[in-house]
């Protein structure tokens, strides 16, 4: 059971099911909270288990020993079917915060899936992080009464969060995903660019969910947003230590740290 979980991609996987959840929670979702937070929770297991199998080829060629498919720890049929229920759960859990929100997310989940297929391999790769991603306030707000649709700044932050998230998590295997033919943008530009770009974006996410809404910080929102933009700078110091996965793990803080700095705003997230 373990292992089938570390073959989830646990740590994002459970990040962001709780960013989505305080954007349900806060934007007045209430009970319906808990299908949020079911649903991208299934999305998110389907994405991770997905990953992890369609790349079991060439996680064994590259000797990745910590993969648990590769290691032997669980069965790839089992990650696969584990995926598949999981992609399945996804669409009624999804559907009842209603269709339009529901057709959203499965669309959000769907470009994910494509991303573990194809997309991770093209220069187009950041544009699946950047949809995906960006789905999630309209994912939100569209289960309200009314159905309204988030503000515009709040799809664009959630873009550029989900887009510098892609570049620093992509850091740690460069060498051996360029070895078994991956060839995604980062890839492309290289690691120091694509840690200097991955940080501009999440930096620049902060900036645009502190400037953005109407309401304006105050002190306590404040701090979250300087702790982000530390966790930031603390992302490009770790990646250029050679500590990749500890940049990974602050990139994830810095997103859960710049939402909150939002959340903290009091704003409404409804267009």
């Amino acid at each position: 059971m373990v292992a089938l979980l570390r073959a989830s991609h646990l740590q994002p996987t459970l990040a962001v099911t709780l960013i989505a959840t305080a954007l349900a929670v806060a934007a007045g979702r209430g009970a319906g909270s808990v299908w949020v937070c079911l649903a991208v929770l299934a999305g998110q297991l389907s994405v991770g288990w997905s990953n992890d199998y369609v790349d079991r080829h060439r996680d064994g060629i590259a000797g990745r020993l910590d993969k648990p498919i590769p290691s032997g720890r669980v069965p790839a049929a089992l990650v696969r079917t584990s995926a598949a229920a999981a992609a399945l759960a996804c669409v009624p859990l999804s559907l009842l915060s209603g269709w339009r929100a529901g057709f959203v997310h499965l669309g959000a989940v769907g470009v994910a899936w494509s991303y573990n297929i194809w997309l991770k391999s093209t220069v187009a790769s950041v544009l699946a992080y950047a949809l995906a991603f960006g789905a999630l306030p309209a994912f939100v707000s569209l289960g309200l009464p009314g159905r309204p649709w988030p503000p515009a700044w709040s799809v664009v932050a959630a873009g550029l969060l989900g887009s510098g998230a892609h570049f620093v998590n992509t850091l740690p295997d460069l060498a051996e995903d360029e070895r078994t033919g991956v060839r995604g943008l980062p890839h492309r530009i290289g690691p120091r660019r694509s840690l200097f770009l991955g940080a501009g974006l999440l930096a620049t996410a902060t900036l645009v969910l502190a400037i953005a809404p109407a309401a304006p910080l105050d002190l306590l929102g404040t701090m979250l947003v300087v702790v982000s933009l530390g966790a930031v700078l603390g992302v490009i110091v770790t990646a250029s230590t050679a500590r990749p996965r500890a940049a990974w793990t602050l990139t994830l803080c810095a997103a859960g740290l710049s939402v909150s700095a939002f959340l903290a705003s009091g704003t409404e997230l409804a267009g």
